[in-house]
């Protein structure tokens, strides 16, 4: 295998159109949507920021350290000042005080974080240190300069320390923090409308008719759209009715950043989702050389990024991964849209080979990706089991220990 993200792509046999490869559709959908304007960027107090995406450059106020300070308890001093008569302890030294200049021939008691005094050139840990009769015996003779942080190791002031576009995480926030920044710049939250179509679909709890199931999509997705940040602007349940169809597409282009739906995607006769979209808007392309998820499809209504998504909940759940993640963090203006894969031996073998990219939901045991349970496009449990994904490529065979591409959950929810 050569690729584990392919390009290539092939017929449609129910259309005879090219289908687009995982590349080429996603790259099309983000090619298609312009990141947010640094114009839209509002103002939040650090302590809400965790999860929001800079908008502006967090520049430094301060230097950081302000000014060299220890590493370690122990004792400050002149290097060449240690002798075998001992040194008197001139000052104590703690975080949050400001030591005088050291003097000459004593040392000083320091503690960790606290300023170095003036003219000490080495900080002695306290474990290689005697203290007899008021006077510090220098056991293990360090290096000059142990033990002390320079000014400015992390970061001078006016450097840029985080950059517009960084999706912030708790160590993001504690760099802002240490920097100075009460309040940061972020852009706001995309708001999105979610379309679940299907007359079989009743909501959990409710007792079930005959052919009745329980709706899961919508739940899916909009957990989904809250573990990206995002806000579900509104959740409509549509029946299989091509009225229908296109009045809510339209009502949910109204408010929303994005409309992502469910179902209503393929080419049957209760399948309306597509020719509603045509009718009212447009679509980019319609199928992809994907497995599980070929019925996918890209376009606009009113203006309002649309992207179809199949209705067999696994299909959903990887194609939103591939497609609808990546166009969330687009125009939330991050500055990654991808997550890079990793790559790891098979656990597994695999001698049927498939027309289109097979992304596979696996666990990983002993450092190998193994399939979870079966693979069908409607089966969740080896969904919620799984630790990522892993791609076979179109055309290909997989041979135990053969290298995988592959995505932890971890990254592709984040």
């Amino acid at each position: 295998m050569t690729t584990a993200d392919p390009t290539t792509t092939r017929p449609s046999a129910a259309t005879g159109k090219r289908l687009l490869g995982v590349e080429e559709a996603r790259a099309t959908i983000l090619s298609a949507i312009a990141a947010p304007s640094p114009a839209a960027a509002e103002p939040i107090a650090l302590d809400q920021a965790a999860g929001r995406v800079l908008a502006r450059d967090v520049i430094a106020g301060l230097s950081m350290p302000r000014w060299p300070n220890s590493a370690m308890d122990g004792y400050a001093l002149r290097l060449p000042d240690i002798d075998d008569d001992g040194l008197p302890i001139s000052q104590r030294v703690a975080a949050g005080t400001a030591p005088g200049p050291l003097a000459a021939g004593t040392a000083a008691r320091i503690f960790t974080g606290a300023p170095v005094p003036e003219g000490a050139d080495t900080v002695v840990m306290q474990e290689h240190c005697r203290i007899d009769q008021d006077r510090l015996f220098v056991e293990k003779i360090p290096e000059a300069g142990a033990n002390i942080r320079p000014a400015a190791e992390d970061f001078s002031r006016e450097d840029p320390v985080l950059a517009a576009g960084t999706h912030l995480r708790p160590q993001h926030i504690a760099l802002a923090a240490s920097a100075g920044a009460a309040t940061v710049h972020v852009y706001p939250r995309v708001r999105i409308a979610l379309m679940i179509t299907g007359d079989e679909l009743v909501p959990p709890g409710k007792t079930l008719g005959a052919g009745q199931i329980h709706e899961s999509n919508g739940h899916m997705l909009a957990a989904l759209g809250a573990q990206l940040g995002a806000d579900i602007e509104a959740i409509h349940t549509v029946p299989d009715d091509a009225d229908a169809t296109r009045e809510t597409l339209a009502r949910a282009a109204e408010n929303a950043d994005l409309i992502v739906t469910s179902g209503g995607a393929s080419v049957g006769d209760c399948d309306h989702v597509r020719s509603a979209a045509e009718a009212i808007g447009e679509l980019a392309f319609f199928g992809i050389a994907v497995k599980p998820g070929k019925p996918l499809a890209f376009g606009r209504v009113a203006g309002t990024p649309l992207l179809v998504l199949p209705g067999n909940p696994v299909s959903l759940f990887v194609t939103f991964l591939l497609f609808g993640a990546p166009l969330l963090r687009r125009l939330q203006g991050r500055s990654a849209t991808m997550p890079e894969a990793l790559w790891v031996p098979a656990g597994f073998e695999q001698t049927r080979t498939r027309g289109r990219a097979d992304y596979i939901r696996v666990r990983l045991e002993d450092g190998r990706a193994v399939p979870c349970g079966g693979q069908g496009s409607g089966i969740l449990t080896p969904t919620a089991a799984a630790d990522g994904l892993a791609c076979i490529p179109p055309d290909s065979t997989v041979a135990p220990g053969e290298p995988l591409a592959y995505w932890p959950m971890a990254t592709l929810l984040d």
